[in-house]
Parts: structure tokens; C-alpha cells; sequence
């Protein structure tokens, strides 16, 4: 069945899934439902204690079996060790077709590979996966679907009870032994537990590892004592040093400082740039630097942005050090300098369903002005695939990318029109992971391309002297300049969907015709 974004959807897909095709953004405006909650059991004693010496006795008090679906979440990105310890005690448990439900899974994690191959792990729901996991997909290997959701859409999947985590493990850096939880102190601060509180509120059980065992209350608490059944101390519970990783670190290349300036120069002739405005960024170089750039225009402007949104870095934080910005709204931190910055009285910390899930009353993704955002292709309908890299392996995440893009005023996409040597502007973007309705602008280094449907934005830049251009000539220059790409051979076999935050499905991903004998 083709879908709104003209993806042909198998049938088989459907009626194993349950689910329907991607019919617009706006196709569930209004839906209402009933939100799931976890089996709870009652706790009506004075012990004080939910203590429990190892991760191996508080799988065997949880009742680990087979079938069970274990929620994670990452905020220590790639130093997080709390999904390769649990997998390990559940690997040498015999405990097999295990799903795992986390906020999203890189390359930190390539050690459960050989879980996957051996069938301890048969189901992958996350908002991507990098690294050896993410070509293991690809090859075919994982024997269930790899299930990729937005930020937004996780929380909706378990708020809905579509997904049901049997328990949940929260890596805390620091715990008191009755469960308080918080994203602070300690050797392996990580700044807010945000992924974790949809995990806290709806997994039949919970389980807090910590490698800082503070004394009881652990208050404000980040993820209440309420929610937690057990607590277990291990050594360590990730490497803060590793939260800061590739795409998160600022750029030197000039390149990128010439797109983040174009973006810079694009936003300020917008509407929307004035007194109060909203923003949010991406962790690609570029949109880093478009923050700093915008800061010295806002300072000369006196202009105070209201808020400013996402997952964090140094610049965003700095406004905020710097009197530019009322408030910060954190979901995730994506350098130390973020961390530090959460113990600001302005600097606070929301879940990732007031952040983005499309099932609420309400989602902070909708009172965004700007979003600048990065992809890894971009086609000629202003569809973004930030997922399945250009040989077909998935190599990337959604992350709040289709959240923000939909919710925000302006949907700013910051992509190098040559990815290497492969053509980042194209026909078709080899998978659809944001539709083109909810992108405005993508900026390239060779120009400016203005979605057609925003003619009140093609209007007001008639005075900015920027290069502008359609979406086809840019991929006629960087076909041009690279030839047109060969498109990638995939066999039938569908190894995993792209979910559209409001559930229906966006695209397949087929495996790699290249790997169409590994899983033999």
C-alpha cells in the first residue's frame, strides 16, 4: 500500500503489525485513548530497603523469562554500560528472544551482537542503533523487526500499552537505597533521566543501577522512590567522558561554518526572529555554530530568546550563562558543559513525553519557532532519511528529528550537499524518516532551497542576500559534480519500519542485497 509519502508498504508488513500506513501529520489530530499502567505491587512495611546484591538476584526477583521486552534508556550515549551488563547476566541466564525497548542504542553497545546471532535478543525497539548492531540488522540477523520511533513516539508506543516493558533498568548516578534516582552527582553524572520517565511510570518493573549509593532522600528526585522496586549497586554504571561523541562536538571546518552563518542569516529574516522567540538545535557541527552565530546577532539586536529546548550542548548553555535566554528545557545533555549547567535554577529538566510525544495534551515540540536540524540525505519533496546510511546499513537515529520538525514554526535542515562523494540532495532519499511536509528550508553549501509550500517564508526573504535555489537544481549540481548514485540493491526481506510518531508506519528498511546470505 503506498503511503503519503509515496513509500509502497507491503501488505504482510500491515497485517503483522497491526498497523496503518503514514497518512500526513495531521492524521490524528484529536485521536483519544486511555493510557496503560504497569502492574504495581504495594509495598507496606518499614524495611527502607530495596537493596538487592547483584544484577543476576534482581533479573531472578523480577522473574526474567523468556518473551520479556527490557526498557533502556542513553544518556551517557556512548559510554552507557548498563544494556551490555544486563545482557551479559541475561545471556549466561539462558534467557532467550528477549526485545529490547530503549531511547536508542549505538556503538557502546556492540558487544550484544552475539546476543542477537544466538537469539537471545529477537526484537529491537529504539530510535536507532549505530555501530555493529545497526549492520547485524541490516545483514538480516536479528530474527524479529527492528521497530525505529521518534523520541515523542517511544513515549506514545508504552504510554499506549502498544508497547509493554516488562521491566525497566535505569542507570542513576546517583540512588539512595529506597529507589530516589537522580541524574546527578556522583562519578557518572549525566546530567537528567528524561528517556527513563516513561520507562519509570509504565514498566511492570523497575530496576535503579547505580555506582553511587547516596543516603535516603535522594531529593529533588529525578525518578521517584514510587516508581522503583529495586536498586542494585554495581561498580560503574558509564563513562561520562564519552557523553560528548561525534556529532556533538563543535566544528573547525569551514564548511560547515559557511552553512551554519547562511542559516544564521536565513532565521534572522524570518518572522519569527524577535523578542520571545523559541529554538532549538541539533548536535551536527553546523547547527552547533549556527547557536553561536545567532548569539552575537541577538546581542546586538537585544533580542532575548524565551526558551530554548532539546538535547543540550556548551552554546546553548552559554546563553543562558550570558542572560540571553529565560530558560533552558532539557531532555537529554550532550557535553559536560550541559551536565554542569543543570544545576541552574533556570536550567530545567522535562520528560521526554512534555518534550515530544504526539499523543499528549500538549508537547513543548509545539511552541517551537526554529528547529535547525542535520540529515543524512535530503530528496526533491524535502524528505530526510537521518537512519539507513547511503550503502543501505542503518547507521543513525530519529531522535526528536521528526518531532521537532513537525511541531516547530520553521524546520531548518543544515545538510553538506556531498556526503563524501555520495550526493546528500537526491531524487529520493534511499529511507523516509521525516516527511517533506514538516521541513521549510534545507541549506546546503552551494545554496538555499525554500520548500514551495512556505511562500509566506520565499516572500519575506526577498530582501536577504543569500543564494537561493529550487530543492532540483541543488540535486542537479551535486549530481553534476558526483554523478548520480547507483541506488542500493535490497533484497525483499524486511528487517525493520520506520514509525511516523503517530504510529502508522513511514517506510521499511529491506535487507542489504550484499549481506542476503550472512544470516545463513
Amino acid at each position: 500500500m503506498i503511503n503519503a509519502v509515496g513509500r509502497d508498504i507491503p501488505e504482510e508488513i500491515l497485517k503483522a503489525t497491526g498497523k496503518e500506513v503514514f497518512q500526513g501529520n495531521h492524521y490524528r489530530d484529536g485521536y483519544t485513548y486511555r493510557k496503560d499502567g504497569p502492574v504495581t505491587r504495594c509495598v507496606i512495611n518499614n524495611e527502607g530497603r530495596k537493596l538487592v546484591d547483584s544484577i543476576h538476584d534482581v533479573l531472578v526477583k523480577c522473574k526474567i523469562k523468556d518473551g520479556m521486552t527490557l526498557g533502556f534508556h542513553h544518556h551517557f550515549r556512548e559510554g552507557d554500560y548498563i544494556v551490555n551488563l544486563v545482557m551479559e547476566e541475561v545471556h549466561k541466564m539462558g534467557i532467550k528472544d528477549i526485545t529490547i525497548c530503549a531511547s536508542s542504542l549505538g556503538k557502546a553497545h556492540d558487544a550484544i551482537v552475539p546476543y542477537i546471532e544466538d537469539g537471545t535478543i529477537t526484537g529491537i525497539q529504539s530510535s536507532g542503533v549505530r555501530g555493529k548492531i545497526g549492520k547485524a540488522i541490516s545483514e538480516g540477523k536479528l530474527r524479529g523487526l527492528a521497530i525505529m520511533r521518534s523520541h515523542g513516539g517511544r513515549v506514545r508506543a508504552i504510554e499506549s500499552g502498544e508497547t509493554r516493558i516488562d521491566i525497566a533498568f535505569i542507570g542513576s548516578p546517583t540512588c539512595d537505597d529506597y529507589g530516589n534516582c537522580r541524574g546527578i552527582g556522583g562519578k557518572s553524572d549525566c546530567g537528567v533521566l528524561s528517556y527513563a520517565v516513561v520507562d519509570a511510570d509504565h514498566a511492570d518493573k523497575v530496576v535503579a543501577i547505580t555506582d553511587c549509593l547516596v543516603p535516603f532522600p535522594n531529593f529533588p528526585a529525578h525518578i521517584s522512590m514510587t516508581r522503583v522496586d529495586y536498586v542494585v549497586v554495581v561498580d560503574a554504571i558509564g563513562n561520562p567522558d564519552k557523553i560528548a561523541t561525534g556529532a556533538a562536538k563543535p566544528t573547525t571546518d569551514m564548511r560547515k561554518l559557511m552553512m551554519a552563518d547562511y542559516c544564521t542569516r536565513f532565521l534572522i529574516h524570518t518572522p519569527y526572529f524577535k523578542d520571545g522567540f523559541s529554538y532549538q538545535t541539533g548536535v551536527g557541527g553546523a547547527s552547533i555554530a549556527s547557536t553561536v552565530s545567532l548569539a552575537k546577532i541577538m546581542k546586538e539586536r537585544n533580542i532575548r530568546m524565551r526558551f530554548g529546548v532539546g538535547g543540550l550542548t556548551k552554546p546553548m548553555c552559554d546563553l543562558l550563562v550570558n542572560g540571553q535566554v529565560d530558560c533552558l528545557l532539557d531532555t537529554q545533555d550532550f557535553d559536560l558543559d550541559a551536565v554542569e549547567s543543570v544545576k541552574d535554577l533556570k536550567h530545567f529538566r522535562i520528560s521526554a513525553g512534555e518534550y515530544a510525544d504526539p499523543f499528549n495534551k500538549g508537547a513543548v515540540v509545539n511552541k517551537l519557532d526554529f528547529v535547525i536540524l542535520a540529515a543524512l540525505e535530503v530528496d526533491v519533496n524535502f524528505n530526510c532519511n537521518v537512519v539507513v546510511g547511503s550503502d543501505g546499513v542503518i547507521t543513525g537515529a530519529q531522535g526528536g528529528h521528526p518531532d521537532t520538525a513537525a511541531g516547530a514554526r520553521c524546520t531548518i535542515v543544515i545538510v553538506p550537499l556531498l556526503q563524501g562523494r555520495i550526493p546528500a540532495v537526491c531524487t529520493d532519499v534511499t529511507t523516509v524518516t521525516t516527511p517533506g511536509e514538516s521541513i521549510d528550508v534545507v541549506i546546503t553549501d552551494y545554496g538555499i532551497a525554500v520548500n514551495p509550500r512556505r511562500q509566506d517564508l520565499i516572500e519575506c526573504m526577498k530582501e536577504a542576500d543569500l543564494p537561493f535555489k529550487t530543492i532540483e537544481e541543488l540535486r542537479d549540481i551535486a549530481y553534476s559534480i558526483a554523478g548520480e548514485p547507483e541506488r542500493v540493491a535490497f533484497t525483499d526481506k524486511v528487517v525493520g519500519i520506520i514509525e511516523s510518531r503517530d504510529g502508522t508506519i513511514m517506510d521499511v528498511v529491506r535487507q542489504v542485497k550484499a549481506f542476503e546470505f550472512a544470516e545463513e
